[in-house]
């Protein structure tokens, strides 16, 4: 595979982070962008900087991921989401580069049991959801051979997210209630990362899904932390109407897969033990 030359926006994000590693892994040269570098919201900026860059491909993974807040603050989600990607694609394009961006479950409803495929139509039940379903539709309006890739529960070791709050707590507790009505596809940001890099080279078009396997509750993945860990914390189950929170969340956010050149994805449960390894490493060589 020849080297590519990446632009990833978004890097000091938790995937962002890993998308750059993975890419330096895979021997290619890649340029991240953080806010102060790129305002995606500006499209005359994103096209100034994927010109200079001149990159083979685009990794876009810049977003406004507050989905609470996105209930209050729709207009900056959706410039963010929509606009952003928009602007994103379009530079891309115009500078004969591929585009993959980042999406998430949050499109579906999360009433079918069973779980998404890439085709089934999307129902988003809160803003943020709207909001990334809309940049999904401007990016492949605005970058026809682009690609969006659908991602599910994602954890890594940079940032705030379920693993590691989850740790966090099971260090200080004798018990945690986590929900069990809740079920969907967690995924390690290493796993998407590297999975990302290959549709870049690739340059697969369309939808994908890229989560991780085997689908998973709430309190399973608390309950794999603890067990990891070896905390005397115990997991209880729970419902989630024990949590209420502004923006409702799908209670099933499976995503499956059918197309035969989806990027492999792997196990989160090897996922977990790598971010627990790097932000409490002494935990484990108990």
């Amino acid at each position: 595979m020849s080297a590519v030359r990446l632009l990833v926006t978004g890097a000091h994000g938790q995937l962002g982070h890993d998308v750059m590693r993975a890419a330096g892994e895979a021997g290619h040269e890649a340029l991240g962008l953080d806010r102060a570098h790129l305002d995606i919201t500006d499209a005359a900026a994103a096209e100034r900087v994927v010109a200079d860059w001149a990159p083979t491909a685009v990794i876009h993974c810049a977003a406004w991921t507050a989905v609470d807040e996105a209930e209050e603050h729709r207009d900056a989600a959706f410039a963010a989401n929509e606009a952003g990607s928009r602007n994103v694609a379009a530079a891309a394009h115009a500078a004969g580069a591929y585009i993959i961006g980042v999406s998430t479950d949050y499109v579906f409803a999360g009433t079918d049991p069973e779980g998404y495929a890439e085709q089934d139509k999307p129902n988003p039940i809160n803003v943020y959801g709207a909001s990334k379903l809309a940049g999904e539709h401007a990016l492949l309006e605005a970058h026809p051979e682009g690609a969006v890739a659908r991602t599910a529960w994602l954890f890594g070791a940079d940032g705030e997210n379920f693993v590691r709050t989850i740790a966090r707590l099971a260090a200080t507790r004798d018990s945690l209630d986590v929900v069990t009505d809740q079920v969907g596809s967690p995924t390690w940001t290493g796993h998407l990362a590297a999975a990302l890099v290959v549709a870049a080279e690739q340059r697969i078009p369309g939808i994908l899904h890229l989560g991780g396997a085997p689908t998973a509750t709430w309190h399973e993945v608390a309950s794999e932390v603890v067990r990891v860990l070896g905390a005397p914390c115990e997991v209880r189950p729970t419902t989630s109407d024990r949590f209420p929170r502004p923006a409702p969340r799908p209670a099933c956010s499976i995503l499956r897969v059918t197309r035969a050149e989806t990027p492999a994805m792997g196990d989160w449960r090897d996922g977990v033990r790598a971010v627990l390894a790097a932000v409490q490493p002494a935990a484990l060589q108990r």
